[in-house]
Order: C-alpha cells, then sequence, then structure tokens
C-alpha cells in the first residue's frame, strides 16, 4: 500500500490500494459509515481519496451552492438534486460525492 499526498492541500489523501487490496462496493460503504468524520471517495484505478471535513468558509460557500441548485432544481421541474452526502458509481467505476449534483429526470 502506498501512502501519497498528491495535493496541494494537507486534507486530502490518496491511497494506493490495487493490486494488493480490491475493495468491494458493499467493503467500501462499511468503510465510509465507520468512519463517518472523514469524506471518502475511490478512483477509476481502484484509488482511495479521503478528505477531512471543510472549513467553516468553504461549507458556506458549499450550503450556497446546494441552496441556489435546490432553489432551481424545484423550479425548473425537470431533475432532482442531492446534497454532498450522495454516492455516485460513475460509468468508469469510481465512486465520487460532489458537493451538489443534479441529475435529468426521465420520466418512466
Amino acid at each position: 500500500m502506498k501512502l501519497a499526498n498528491n495535493s496541494s492541500l494537507s486534507d486530502i489523501f490518496i491511497i494506493q490500494l490495487s493490486p494488493a487490496i480490491e475493495m468491494t462496493d458493499e467493503q467500501f460503504f462499511a468503510l465510509c459509515q465507520l468512519n463517518q468524520d472523514y469524506h471518502f471517495e475511490r478512483s477509476a484505478k481502484g484509488e482511495l481519496i479521503i478528505m477531512s471535513p471543510t472549513g467553516s468558509e468553504t461549507g458556506n460557500r458549499n450550503f450556497k451552492l446546494a441552496q441556489q441548485l435546490a432553489n432551481w432544481t424545484d423550479k425548473n421541474g425537470t431533475g432532482i438534486g442531492f446534497d454532498s452526502s450522495t454516492g455516485f458509481k460513475l460509468p468508469n467505476g469510481a465512486d465520487r460525492s460532489p458537493d451538489a449534483a443534479w441529475i435529468k429526470w426521465l420520466p418512466t
């Protein structure tokens, strides 16, 4: 396992797991549930990305962004919005949790 800090921010760490450890989706979810003080994501290469909570300025900025997105989503009516606690499995295999997200909702 290799621990690397590839960011200019000291609170973001990337851990190379593969090929030593292959984490299933269930194991990744369990890890997130056991360590709720941290924000975890996985890259398409299986890297574990660990981020500590944001500070007050960033948290406020994210809150305002999510609020604006929620207001627009309610008015627009063509999709649904999500907050920063939502995880998404991307087509390339990555697991990401953006600050705010919107997905077009297609009626079935």
